[in-house]
């Protein structure tokens, strides 16, 4: 609960999309004057038509360096197709210039940012380049594939984004100072084209494409490397170089991974705090977002007083509208946390007062009541407050689709805490049909198939669950990597399913994988991992491997004594099923192994052995014929 509440406050960051329209009209460029005409009968000389020609072309390439404007860039570029051969680099490089000067300005066609840009890219690649210009060539290439990359982009082509922006990043990495080959050619900083920056908008894009992929831990790693490369360019104490701190706390916030997250805040507050103040509103954007970091980490009084510290920053400097008012939502959801109900309540009808009809924040505020209310058993009015927020969500499909699936998943986890369980459902599946048509939320799919699954498994419609969990899975594995501890859920929900399918084999192998990653993730020690670890012994039971279930259960026994005094009861519960467990197994057991004593539960700790996890089958001398062929069912 405590991650979901975390996660509702985030600020997702977004990509800019831009609605294609059609490219200016060229401006129609006067024809260059006639050569005089010669009497003389013999022609002029081929050097000075070729001085003339070139002095054309320069001339026309002077104007397109001077010209600033669309247009006159626009009419400068067709001058200059006119005057060079289409394999000229100069052409390729004002191909560039002109494809960036487009994609900068918001009324871009990003289809024609593209076509520059490849046009630049295939010039450059047919150019041969001399040794002394291999480096300024590459840097060259490197910016029209960040083009190409950037208006793919614009174009939802995120696969061929990905190629354009590896393959830039593959061409600037020996140039970073920090290679050998770039410390050879640049001794100096200041001698050479510092390629530096221009890596930087490579990772940048690089980031947010894999974040629109769903492939966010990748994109922690290039937003990682964007903050080195900051930390190289920008002097101590820039306030821009915060700014990239606070991104990547963000970032990692927003895959619920508030450790990381919170060590890179806390350096952005201090970097602005020395340098703008404590009354910048830069630092209360800070300030906000740490309370975010501690509501993930359970720290809900250290959050509550760094979103009252931002507010009242933003509140001297005057900032109004929803920045502050989601400030002042976030710390109901805080004080919600913490057990304040009727203090949230409070502060949510006077934000209430203050949102437009039918705004964003009008249906965060009732989301945020009901929740409330529901914590205090108020069923009727957190429906009524439910159903308010779902009118206004419902007018906003169209126009904010993200955010109104987003919003969804909170409402249905209010109406599943009143047991409308139907209602809960419904709704997650209408968020994931919305977020499967939108190219960069596709790393909340996963979350939202696993919570219809586990919805589903919880009312009893185990085989319709099954499908959900499992795609869930795989999306979730893709999105935060294998050994996320969401991606364990996942599995010992799967392990559930197969369960009550009676497919105990099944079961085992999803229980071991999830087993394997909260060992990695949560610890062998965490209350879910030993709840796993039990759920591994009740299959293995089930399959007849009695001698590998005593051994999990012999592990949960040892966990649990670990845990001291506040778990005596799971501790003599572990105890009783073990007891069981060796009840089976004698059982099953031939008149004449019975005589061979089952050992007890031992009293130390027990290390996981994920090796043994991955072999489900009894040890021969173990058990007899007739337990063997039940594990081989």
């Amino acid at each position: 609960m405590a991650l979901r509440r975390a996660a509702s406050l985030l600020l997702r960051q977004r990509l800019r999309t831009f609605a294609p329209t059609p490219a200016p009209p060229k401006t129609l460029n006067p024809l260059p004057p006639h050569p005089r005409r010669h009497y003389s009968p013999r022609p002029a000389p081929a050097l000075r038509a070729s001085a003339a020609a070139a002095a054309v072309a320069e001339a026309a390439e002077e104007a397109f360096e001077a010209a600033s404007t669309t247009n006159d860039l626009s009419a400068a570029f067709s001058r200059l197709e006119t005057l060079l051969p289409p394999t000229d680099k100069r052409l390729a490089l004002a191909c560039l210039k002109l494809g960036q000067h487009l994609e900068s300005t918001s009324s871009a066609d990003p289809a024609r940012v593209l076509e520059l840009a490849l046009r630049s890219i295939g010039i450059l690649e047919a150019c041969p380049g001399s040794p002394d210009a291999a480096d300024s060539d590459a840097v060259s290439l490197a910016m029209a594939l960040h083009l190409a990359g950037s208006a793919s982009v614009d174009l939802t082509r995120f696969h061929d984004a990905l190629a354009f922006l590896s393959r830039a990043l593959r061409l600037l990495s020996p140039l970073l100072p920090s290679s050998k080959h770039a410390a050879a050619a640049q001794p100096d900083a200041d001698e050479g084209f510092d390629v530096r920056p221009v890596a930087h908008a490579v990772r940048l894009q690089l980031a947010n494409v894999k974040t629109a992929m769903g492939r966010r831990e990748e994109a922690l790693a290039d937003m990682r490397a964007c903050v080195d490369l900051k930390e190289s360019i920008l002097p101590p104490g820039s306030r821009e170089l915060g700014v990239a701190y606070r991104d990547l706390a963000e970032a990692h916030a927003a895959v619920l991974d508030f450790k990381q997250a919170l060590p890179f805040c806390q350096r952005a507050l201090e970097l602005h705090e020395s340098a703008l103040g404590r009354n910048s509103v830069e630092l209360a954007h800070d300030r906000r977002l740490l309370g975010v970091i501690y509501t993930g980490l359970e720290q809900h009084e250290q959050a509550l007083e760094q979103n009252e510290m931002s507010q009242k920053v933003m509140k001297k400097w005057g900032v109004a509208g929803d920045d502050l008012m989601h400030a002042e939502i976030d710390a109901a959801n805080i004080k919600i946390a913490l057990g304040k109900f009727g203090e949230a309540v409070s502060v949510l009808k006077e934000v209430a007062k203050k949102a437009e009809k039918d705004s964003e924040a009008r249906a965060l505020v009732f989301i945020y009541m009901a929740k409330a209310l529901a914590h205090q058993e108020k069923v009727g009015d957190t429906k009524r407050c439910l159903e308010i927020a779902c009118d206004i969500l419902e007018k906003k499909e169209l126009s904010e689709p993200d955010k109104v699936a987003e919003a969804y998943v909170e409402v249905s986890s209010l109406y599943e805490m009143v047991n409308e369980f139907d209602k809960a459902i419904s709704l997650m599946k209408r968020s994931l049909w919305m977020l499967e048509r939108i190219p960069q939320a596709q790393h909340m799919e996963g979350n939202v198939a696993a919570r219809i699954g586990w919805l589903l498994l919880l009312t009893g419609k185990v085989t319709e669950a099954v499908p959900y969990l499992e795609d869930a899975a795989q999306r979730m594995k893709e999105t935060f990597g294998p050994n996320h501890f969401g991606v364990g859920y996942v599995y010992n929900n799967l392990g559930a399913a197969y369960m009550e399918m009676d497919r105990p084999q099944s079961a085992a192998q999803m229980f071991a994988l999830a087993k394997e990653i909260m060992d990695v993730s949560l610890g062998p020690q965490h209350s879910d991992t030993i709840e796993t670890c039990q759920s591994l012994a009740n299959a293995y039971s089930t399959m007849g491997s009695y001698s590998v279930a005593m051994e999990f259960q012999e592990r949960v026994v040892a966990s649990w004594r670990n845990h001291g005094h506040s778990a005596r009861d799971k501790l003599k519960e572990a105890k009783r099923l073990y007891e069981e467990i060796q009840m089976k197994a004698i059982a099953f057991m031939s008149p004449d192994d019975s005589v061979i004593a089952l050992p007890e539960p031992r009293q130390h700790e027990v290390d996981s052995n994920s090796k043994k996890v991955a072999q489900p089958e009894p040890q021969q001398h173990e058990i007899d014929s007739n337990s063997k062929k039940v594990a081989q069912q």
